[in-house]
């Protein structure tokens, strides 16, 4: 168990092996469903172990899952303990909680598969269940407590003949293979040793050819679209005055102009200088929509480049209604035409729980330091894409990238190109970043779309539909990258159907222990003596 978990928590970066994904989880589920001794020797003088009893199996999952989480978003603690006013111990206690709460579902799936093991010590039913069963908690962990964090597919982003499965089934069909590849390893340790090495072999060879697939690009894909991504590299911590917000705002206007003034666009048509798109990410900085500090020089900025800007801001009122209200703020992209003016704004819909907003207040008062950093936001109530004249966009907001579900939205509606605008840098230096991109790429190939990931600290990039990172900014500098795309109108089964798959999982899942204490029930009555 102790192996399964430093192997899950090596699949994803910063040590980014993703080649044991194929492995991570057979430990667990041998020691899942060879737990306790029966008293008895087997024929060849082994110890006769059988499965976990539930309780047990839950224990043994849930310690797995509390070792992966600790190790995977260990930077919790520096977001909460730097940038979140907590002393040392209150966030390593914040961490702690954290961890307790989201291995619950490594629990329920260890739970669930001690459920589905058949009568006697008959493992088949439940080797062939733990697959949909595992994507059915990664569902219920998507759905149910909203941080679908590294889901398992997402180690494979690079393999690009296996994660194209996803325009179909979303990044769930992934880790469905992963899953199916580890319950075959642990199979080859649950039946009798003479079987072992062949199923090993086969296993391992299944592992290769799937795992082959990383060895196979596709051709790169014109792009006749370019953008102009900055990446601000502001501070998260920095003290705001009226001198640094505006030499702040005067440098990046000027960092854009200029970057804009030396750019070819990649359409056939176009003129030097001119590019078809400005993007500035999500900010720490104080950079309000309503501010008229902050409006004027970014439309005369927009105006001075003939482009469309797209900017991280803080909403003061609802996206689509004048006022303004210090009451209601909102996490938002604002859409500025080349003449000036401020078209549309999308507010951000999946807020971050201590991030954006404190979930029972009273509970949780102790971790609200981080929410008086950025503010107490409320949520937006439409994820319907921003058009550029006639170019839908799809733009949504930092952490709203790793929920597939939610992201396919935009490319649903019309959207041509996806964009994301996000603020990296309070992860610091943890491999939270790379994480992060990884499941932003994993959005592209969903939904089959360019995709232009603006941040603040890194990485800045352009996607392509294929997941790959076709140009990108080296992290913590201050620079504008020229970012090549293209629009399509294409829309995936994924798109068009979304988590059907997981959901199909669930089902399968739902009917296999319905079944398995169906076929129990039935047993015991004969079991029983007659009258």
């Amino acid at each position: 168990m102790g192996l399964s978990s430093l192997l899950q928590v090596l699949v994803f970066p910063l040590p980014g092996l993703y080649v044991l994904s194929w492995v991570a989880f057979a430990p667990l589920i041998v020691a899942l469903l060879r737990a306790r001794p029966v008293g008895v020797l087997e024929m060849d003088g082994s110890v006769n172990l059988r499965a976990a009893k539930p309780g047990q199996a839950f224990l043994l999952a849930y310690f797995s899952g509390i070792v992966w989480y600790a190790g995977t978003c260990y930077w919790i603690y520096n977001t909460m303990h730097e940038y979140g006013a907590l002393s040392t111990p209150l966030a390593l206690l914040a961490l702690f909680l954290f961890c307790l709460y989201l291995g619950l579902y490594h629990g329920l799936f260890g739970l669930l598969l001690s459920w589905s093991v058949g009568p006697g010590r008959d493992n088949r039913r439940a080797l062939l269940a733990a697959p949909f069963l595992w994507v059915a908690v990664e569902l219920a962990r998507t759905r149910v407590t909203g941080f679908p964090w590294n889901l398992l597919g997402t180690a494979q982003v690079d393999n690009i003949s296996l994660s194209r499965i996803t325009t179909w089934t979303g990044v769930y069909g992934v880790s469905f293979e992963i899953m199916l590849v580890n319950v075959a390893v642990a199979a080859a340790f649950l039946v009798p040793r003479k079987r072992r090495n062949p199923l090993l072999l086969a296993s391992f060879i299944a592992a290769a050819v799937l795992q082959a697939g990383r060895l196979v690009d596709a051709p790169a894909l014109p792009a006749d679209h370019t953008a102009l991504l900055v990446q601000e590299n502001i501070p998260v911590d920095v003290g705001w005055t009226r001198d640094t917000f505006e030499r702040t705002l005067r440098e990046l206007t000027d960092l854009s102009l200029k970057a804009a003034a030396t750019t070819t666009s990649g359409a056939p048509d176009s003129k030097p200088g001119k590019v078809d798109l400005i993007v500035w990410p999500e900010s720490p900085a104080p950079f309000f929509a309503s501010d008229p500090l902050f409006r004027d020089p970014v439309s005369e900025m927009a105006r001075e480049a003939h482009t469309w800007v797209v900017t991280g801001a803080i909403g003061s009122s609802p996206a689509g209604q004048s006022g303004r209200s210090a009451s209601r703020l909102f996490n938002s992209a604002a859409l500025i035409s080349p003449s000036g003016e401020w078209t549309s704004r999308y507010d951000k819909v999946h807020l971050v729980p201590f991030g954006e907003y404190l979930p029972f207040p009273r509970l949780f008062s102790f971790a609200g330091g981080l929410t008086k950093e950025v503010g107490e936001f409320q949520e937006g109530t439409s994820r319907a894409p921003l058009e550029a004249e006639s170019t839908p966009m799809g733009i949504f907001i930092c952490y709203e990238s790793v929920f597939p579900g939610e992201v396919r939205q935009f490319a649903e509606q019309g959207a041509q190109v996806l964009v994301n605008l996000s603020n990296d840098g309070w992860y610091g230096d943890s491999g939270a970043y790379a994480q992060h991109l990884n499941q932003t790429r994993m959005r592209a190939i969903e939904n089959d779309r360019w995709l232009l990931s603006a941040t603040n600290t890194g990485v800045t990039a352009s996607i392509d539909p294929y997941g790959r990172t076709v140009a990108k900014l080296a992290r913590k500098e201050r620079g504008a990258l020229v970012a090549p795309y293209a629009l399509t109108s294409v829309t995936t089964f994924y798109t068009r159907h979304g988590d059907w798959f997981a959901w199909l999982c669930a089902i399968i899942s739902a009917g296999a222990l319905v079944t398995r204490f169906g076929l129990s029930v039935k047993a015991g009555k004969k079991a029983e003596p007659s009258s």
